[in-house]
């Protein structure tokens, strides 16, 4: 609930009862409220009461952050920004370039932070020469999940074509198992739409598409292929499909309810929560296609410069984020990987030292989430969101009609000026 924790008093892990100054309680405003993410948020906020500082919770439920963001804006039209917030993606230079964020260079530049992280980190926190932002974890969004109980009890392996998928589906689907998992809500779609382009096309023509806005890439073939593939998926998927958050379609995975789900790896930290252990329970492989490819969000804090009371709280979170223990525990918890290009490997399962290997291959095996923030604004990304279920939706829309209109839609976005990765 927005504003719980906003008495000056709070709970800490090791004392009894904690009583914080107003400089150091921070508001953190976020979109991290299943069962996993709420024990990663865990993992910062007991880390902050060794450093005497306060967590106030403002969790704003919404995948993908689509409540949070707007809660955001609300909040800061209004005055009464949090001193923290979550903001993934590019967005970063549009509330930096308004004087709103703190920079964090006095933190950085003693830190090293240029040499721990991956360049494509580093790139993504910069603006204008100053680091704006804390970058906590990677998550990898290409990823096919699966019920291995299901898939050991039909003799079937974890497809890596897609002559291979639809087969494997078949068998499902006469055993009487839904074969894939899937919301219609409208996040959900778009982020298996984008896992399509990248199998369909690879990282740089993704990157046409999505960073450059290339409104000729739209007449590709390659997106009409990706088009027709998402809707023919729907022969696999639960009929009549109902708007659901990620982590009971997550349940439906994990009860058996259906075999394979298409989602970022926080799946598997939300599996991890309730018990169920990688390899034994679960599976976890990539979206036939996008083995050698890495479709990724970042997931960063922010801080509001404000008065800059809060500024020493503020960098000494920003710290604390980057250091070795948290980037271990916070990232086990929630299914992604460091930041930090030599991470601790030792306590990284199999999905995850898969994550960290093709990532660190550099930019050409890599690509930025349109869905969650990493490739274009916000306004233009809804629209594409928007567009992509749409189609998905209606039957009736051909593939021809959304190229031409996510087309228009590249024509009329703003050009995001990008630093080099």
């Amino acid at each position: 609930m927005l504003g719980c924790g906003l008495s000056p008093f709070s709970y800490g892990t090791n004392t009894s009862f904690v009583v914080y100054s107003q400089a150091n309680a921070l508001q953190v405003l976020h979109w991290w409220t299943s069962d996993s993410e709420r024990k990663a948020v865990k993992v910062l906020s007991d880390r902050l009461v060794d450093e005497n500082i306060e967590w106030r919770n403002a969790a704003i439920p919404g995948g993908a952050g689509v409540g949070a963001s707007k809660v955001l804006k609300s909040r800061v039209l209004a005055g009464h920004a949090p001193e923290v917030t979550q903001l993934n993606g590019v967005v970063f230079g549009e509330w930096a370039d308004l004087g709103l964020l703190l920079e964090l260079d006095d933190v950085s530049r003693p830190g090293n932070w240029k040499k721990l992280l991956f360049p494509t980190v580093w790139s993504l926190v910069q603006n204008r020469d100053h680091v704006v932002a804390a970058p906590i974890g990677i998550q990898r969004i290409n990823m096919l999940f699966y019920n291995k109980k299901i898939f050991d009890r039909l003799e079937l392996i974890a497809p890596k074509t897609w002559a291979d998928f639809d087969r494997v589906a078949f068998k499902l689907k006469q055993a009487g198992v839904v074969p894939l998992a899937q919301s219609s809500e409208a996040w959900q779609v778009a982020t298996l739409f984008e896992t399509l382009v990248l199998a369909e096309s690879g990282p740089a023509f993704y990157r046409r598409l999505f960073v450059d806005m290339n409104a000729k890439a739209y007449a590709d073939p390659r997106l009409a292929h990706a088009l027709k593939r998402l809707r023919g998926l729907k022969q696999w998927m639960p009929m009549p499909l109902r708007e659901q958050p990620w982590n009971e379609m997550t349940r439906q995975l994990a009860d058996g309810d259906a075999a394979m789900f298409v989602m970022g790896d926080w799946v598997k930290g939300e599996l991890r929560a309730w018990g169920k252990i990688t390899d034994v329970d679960f599976g976890c492989s990539t979206v036939p296609g996008t083995d050698e490819y890495h479709l990724y969000s970042v997931d960063t804090l922010a801080m509001f410069a404000g008065d800059y009371s809060h500024q020493q709280a503020q960098e000494k979170l920003a710290q604390v984020l980057m250091s070795a223990t948290v980037q271990t525990d916070y990232n086990q918890v929630k299914g992604s990987i460091s930041v930090w290009r030599d991470p601790n490997k030792a306590k990284m399962d199999s999905c995850a030292l898969a994550s960290w290997r093709t990532f660190s291959k550099g930019g050409a095996f890599q690509a930025p989430s349109l869905v969650h923030r990493m490739a274009t604004d916000e306004t233009t990304k809804d629209a594409i969101v928007a567009e992509v279920r749409r189609y998905f939706m209606d039957d009736q829309i051909t593939e021809l009609d959304t190229q031409r209109r996510l087309a228009a839609i590249a024509r009329s976005s703003p050009k995001i000026e990008r630093p080099e990765e």
